[in-house]
């Protein structure tokens, strides 16, 4: 079937979406709602996002196997997300009055060609933060972009923005392929890693899924050319790519980094040329990286990136990105996202930087599929925590699998040295950190499920 034109769509058509309440999938009924179209949806349940699209004019219903009829028999097109399957009830309805159903991707891409300038920020680490970064950048050059992140940041207010310029940025998550039916003009592309192994048979088909996707991109593609994968991608890809990294044998490098109070401090060097000076707000090399990719896209673009770098230190994180909740007998409680081997690494690794006497982790594994392909990457990831408790896996979209156990996970990490357990119960977790913590301690909640909610359990 032909792609999807929204411009077919007529003013006050309405668009029924299946999953409203994911954060991606409430982003596109924002926008939806923003350009004039008649909005209902479904979901498992309610949430503050959906909240708000009920306030601006939203037909949302609720509950497992929840089918708004209404919604469906009024809609011009229905949206759905990747958790939809052929037996969903709104799926079977949708077909059998002859809508037009397209999946989520179809239909970000479809908004993304109304855009001149769409840049997509892709990778299997860093996407949110790096799109974050970039929304400063463009709000402090005062360009008032569309922009669609896969978290909620406080500067544009949750997870949407709808601008009214040329410039469109968003997330390009490579899951299901999805990143290729969007229609980028300038991508950007931060790391790749083995991940969503429940899709895509190996390292080498992610690897080729990447290429393809640099190979859809109209004009430059940033690419972060220390890593090896992202070099293998696009050694012979079709494609005009610039690279950063942290050695000047990239076009974009730093210089002069060093750490104050645990914050990077550096200058963003461009073949040789010093471009500004950056005084970064979050931790981390890896949030180097990023901000040297924010610049690198704005200079690509053609913008002012000393304007740039000064929107880039107003950034101090996304909800859920070493997201610093409150303290508790002195120790302060962060609420990190982390859920891939690599990013665990990386936030533990931020953390060490920081006066500290030890650093806790939380940390609930996000899929059985994940946990398992994965798994003797999760048994190094905590080297650098001095206490690790494991909780139960968040299964999202899947079911057991009858072999992947979180405690026989505990049980080899303990094997190589990390003081881990096992604790089930929520709330069990909870009255033991509030007995044992201290002065000095950093007590991280880590993983995309629920574990946030222990960090409410511990302060409240």
């Amino acid at each position: 079937m032909e792609r999807f034109d929204i411009s077919n769509l007529k003013p006050n058509e309405g668009i029924h979406f299946i999953g409203i309440g994911g954060i991606s999938m409430s982003g596109l009924a924002m926008i939806a709602v923003t350009l004039g179209f008649s909005v209902s949806g479904s979901d498992w349940n309610k949430s503050h996002i959906t909240e708000k699209l009920t306030k601006l004019g939203a037909d949302i219903v609720y509950g497992k196997g929840a089918v708004n009829e209404d919604g469906i028999r009024r809609a011009a097109l229905v949206v759905y997300t990747a958790a939809a399957k052929a037996d969903n009830p709104e799926m079977i309805l949708a077909h059998k009055l002859n809508k037009r159903t397209i999946d989520r991707a179809e239909f970000l891409g479809a908004i993304m060609k109304m855009y001149k300038n769409a840049i997509n920020v892709a990778g299997t680490h860093g996407k949110t933060t790096t799109t974050s970064m970039l929304a400063h950048a463009f709000t402090e050059l005062c360009l008032d972009p569309t922009i669609s992140i896969g978290g909620e940041l406080d500067l544009i207010g949750g997870n949407i923005k709808t601008g009214g310029s040329e410039y469109f940025i968003t997330e390009a998550c490579e899951y299901t392929n999805s990143f290729l039916k969007f229609f980028p003009t300038v991508s950007l592309i931060t790391n790749i890693e083995a991940d969503h192994l429940d899709f895509f048979s190996g390292l080498d088909d992610i690897i080729k899924s990447f290429k393809a996707f640099a190979e859809l991109t109209t004009g430059k593609v940033v690419a972060m050319w220390d890593d090896k994968n992202v070099r293998k991608a696009l050694s012979d890809a079709d494609a005009d790519i610039v690279k950063y990294g942290m050695e000047a044998d990239c076009d974009y490098y730093p210089e002069n980094l060093v750490y104050s109070a645990g914050y990077p401090q550096f200058y963003v060097c461009k073949n040789g040329e010093t471009l500004c000076h950056i005084d970064l707000n979050v931790p981390g090399v890896h949030n180097v990286l990023n901000a040297l990719a924010t610049v690198a896209v704005c200079d690509v673009l053609g913008l002012d990136v000393k304007t740039a770098a000064t929107g880039i230190e107003k950034f101090k994180g996304t909800h859920r990105r070493f997201e610093k909740k409150g303290y508790i007998n002195g120790a302060t409680v962060i609420d990190d996202y982390a859920h891939h081997p690599t990013e665990i690494a990386a936030t533990l690794k931020a953390a060490a930087a920081f006066g500290h006497e030890r650093i806790r982790c939380i940390f609930q594994p996000h899929t059985y599929s994940r946990t398992r392909t994965l798994w003797d990457d999760f048994v190094r990831a905590f080297d650098g925590c001095d206490e690790l408790i494991l909780t139960h896996i968040y299964p999202a979209r899947e079911a057991f699998d009858g072999v992947t156990r979180p405690e026989n996970l505990a049980e080899d990490i303990k094997k190589r040295g990390v003081n881990a357990r096992y604790i089930d119960e929520f709330s069990d977790i909870a009255k033991y950190i509030k007995e044992t913590a201290r002065k000095g301690d950093i007590i991280f909640t880590m993983g995309a499920g629920d574990v946030t909610d222990i960090g409410q359990m511990i302060l409240g």
